[in-house]
């Protein structure tokens, strides 16, 4: 009979979603759609040829060398070269340019004669990609110049090109991204911010459709009824896990299938975990409008306290502990170990657990809570189901 219930409550509430155009369009519309549009403004993934200006107070052989040298980099565009610092100044501050490096008078006397011949890089910090390109690319400049010149001094001094190059690098240094070969922007931030997606939509989602049955008095329920129902949420979940992991990541190139059984295990726990949260938030607001008022302006906060977009070390105690309560949390730290790293299920073994716990515990809960008051409301709400 329980069996019998809960299927039906399933078969039910799957074709319910499909009639009730808000829950649908946020729970199985909205992550495929998120899903093209998010990467896309990412698409180029790494940042190339920003426009800058070179300052040149030297106007040396050497200095025009730097500027060739800053020309022919990826990442950056010589967009201005001048002798007056006020007229880059003002140019960054128009946005015509993303930075400015200083060469000051007298440069390459003092590099000829050993003395220090610092080159001041100026960036708009406002924007860090921005920042970050500006600043690598002068840095490979400036070091690239500053080794041809300590080769040529060497060479001057007698020894061979060769033995000159090993003296100036003796220890070589090879640096290799693992897990991202590009160092892409998105396919950093795409394949954690896909968990986050798949949670806000189904929960929005959820406790929309919560609110309605709230509204014509079906929201208590037994147990088997309410199972039912959430795993009709975690199959849609599932498929828009299954969207992601198997077809935007590969879509959009992004690393993937580092351990797909273990990322389809994760799936499975993720999907109830975030099922039961959305019918518990739609069980205690009791309104459709309210579940989008309420969590619309969650996504930020949840991102950051994620813990891939900004250290968890630097978080308040406080902040360390209340980022649990997101599935999100566990989910994100599993997604990114099994399938961009191909770690082994024994290493995220806590946080599937966690998320285990959490769809178990929150459905007792659940389940409880919303449970039929009286033999009338049972027959009346199983009827309904």
């Amino acid at each position: 009979m329980a069996a019998r219930g809960c299927a039906a409550a399933w078969r039910d509430t799957l074709a319910e979603l499909l009639r009730d155009k808000g829950a649908l369009l946020l729970i199985v519309l909205a992550p495929v759609f998120y899903g093209f549009f998010y990467p896309w403004p990412y698409a180029t993934e790494v940042l190339q040829r920003v426009p800058v200006a070179i300052v040149d107070l030297d106007h040396s052989s050497l200095s025009r060398q730097i500027v060739r040298y800053a020309d022919a980099s990826p990442d950056l565009r010589v967009a201005m070269v001048t002798g007056d610092e006020e007229s880059a100044r003002q140019a960054m501050w128009r946005g015509e340019i993303e930075g400015y490096a200083l060469l000051t008078r007298d440069l390459r006397r003092n590099v000829l004669r050993g003395r220090p011949a610092p080159v001041v890089v100026s960036t708009n910090g406002s924007y860090a990609l921005y920042n970050k390109a500006v600043m690598t690319g002068f840095t490979a400049v400036i070091g690239t110049v500053s080794a041809g010149v300590e080769i040529a001094q060497r060479t001057a001094r007698g020894q061979g090109r060769a033995q000159a190059m090993a003296g100036r690098s003796p220890v070589g240094v090879s640096a290799v991204a693992l897990y991202n070969p590009t160092g892409g922007y998105g396919s950093y931030v795409v394949p954690a911010v896909a968990l986050i997606i798949m949670q806000q939509t189904l929960l929005m989602g959820i406790a929309m459709l919560a609110g309605t049955w709230a509204e014509a008095g079906r929201l208590r329920a037994p147990a088997s009824v309410w199972l039912g129902r959430v795993l009709a949420f975690s199959t849609a979940g599932l498929f828009a896990g299954l969207v992601y992991f198997g077809w935007i990541f590969w879509l959009q190139d992004y690393p993937r299938g580092g351990n797909p059984l273990g990322a389809l295990v994760l799936l499975l726990c993720y999907a109830p975990a975030v099922s039961v949260a959305g019918a518990l938030l739609g069980a205690w607001l009791k309104d459709r409008e309210q579940a989008l008022q309420v969590w619309l302006f969650t996504s930020l906060p949840i991102a950051f306290l994620s813990g891939f977009a900004w250290p968890v070390e630097s978080l308040p105690p406080v902040l360390q502990a209340v980022r649990w309560i997101f599935p999100s949390t566990a989910g994100i730290d599993a997604s990114l170990r099994l399938n961009q790293m191909g770690a082994p299920l024994a290493d995220v073994a806590g946080s599937l657990s966690w998320l285990a716990a959490w769809a178990l515990a929150g459905f007792a809960a659940l389940a409880w809570w919303m449970r039929p008051r009286d033999p009338g409301t049972l027959r009346g709400d199983v009827r309904s189901a």
